[in-house]
């Protein structure tokens, strides 16, 4: 059967960092009751001429780079964002054209947080369906431009920046020891649409409006939702806990990550931070992880590796993938 390989990865940040301390002199804050409540030290703030779709096509060419391929060997792309340079044309097509490709296709994913995980899903199909042989999945955001920065509940959470990965169409035995993706498992609910939403848009306010969110809601439901979509991808795979190298997890919470990989039976040597150096991304904060954890050779090819997330809406998701 066909499999969906990762060939190359890749990532881009604003030049910009915002620490902790810089926040003090926004809100009423403190560097270390955001570190305790988040495990948030620092993050990416895009600057003037840093949009969506510039971090976006960056990271899709490094992950071209490292994959030895040009835009020619590209037949989709796919950009998971919350934040589009524009309401249209997407940003998707907006990368294809600063990268030079005129042939194929590309749309957006708008899944929040759990965007990159939903886009992963997404070029699966395509790819197992014969319509793409080679897909650019990335996530981007500029989610600073949607903050309200007098907000001190979330100003301090979130960050810009993008990740990417090329996956692969590949024959592979049609076992879990196959390189590629395994399975996925997405779910939404819009119950619970008022717990975390942006107060705006075209047809609504016709603003771009501001990000709201109810953080203990948030939390009360996160934990469970996640390790419900986990454990449908062990049962999908009869793989279980023990038999995952590495839990590539949304960087929206470190005490999130960390209650979800406890339930779990994950121990944290198994699990990728990097909350804590570029905040909450939201689209981009998994394959931004990924690209860390792989770029510093913790990640290598055969490792079993669980991606998961949840966003506003609520949305959320798991794909577990040999890389």
């Amino acid at each position: 059967m066909i499999r969906s390989v990762v060939r190359g990865f890749g990532a881009s940040l604003p030049k910009r960092v915002m620490t902790n301390r810089d926040l003090e002199t926004l809100v009423e804050t403190s560097d270390e009751w955001i570190v305790q409540r988040t495990g948030i030290k620092q993050r990416y703030i895009a600057g003037e001429g840093e949009t969506t779709a510039s971090l976006g096509a960056a990271a899709a060419q490094e992950a071209l780079d490292r994959a030895g391929l040009t835009i020619a060997d590209i037949d989709l792309i796919i950009c998971a964002t919350s934040t589009p340079d524009n309401t249209f044309p997407a940003t998707a097509v907006n990368i294809q054209n600063r990268l030079g490709m005129h042939h194929g296709f590309g749309f957006d994913v708008q899944a929040v947080c759990s965007g990159f995980v939903y886009a992963v899903a997404t070029a699966d199909l395509y790819i197992r369906g014969g319509m793409a042989k080679r897909v650019i999945v990335i996530g981007a955001e500029t989610f600073s431009r949607i903050l309200d920065w007098t907000d001190r509940t979330t100003c301090v959470l979130f960050g810009d920046g993008a990740g990417a990965i090329i996956l692969e169409g590949q024959e592979g035995e049609g076992t879990i020891a196959d390189r590629g993706v395994l399975t996925s498992n997405l779910r939404s609910d819009g119950v619970h649409r008022e717990k975390l939403y942006v107060d705006g848009g075209p047809s609504t306010t016709g603003t771009v409006g501001h990000l709201r969110m109810e953080g203990r809601e948030v939390f009360k439901h996160a934990v469970g939702m996640i390790t419900d979509v986990i454990e449908g991808a062990f049962n999908a795979t009869g793989t279980t806990a023990d038999d995952v190298d590495w839990l590539v997890p949304h960087q929206a919470n470190k005490r999130i990550i960390d209650a979800s990989a406890k339930k779990l039976g994950i121990p944290d040597e198994k699990v990728v931070i990097t909350v804590d150096k570029h905040g909450n991304t939201s689209a981009a904060s998994i394959p931004l992880a990924l690209a860390t954890a792989a770029g510093d050779g913790r990640i290598k090819q055969g490792d079993l590796v669980m991606l998961e997330a949840m966003g506003g809406g609520f949305t959320w998701g798991a794909v577990l993938l040999r890389w």
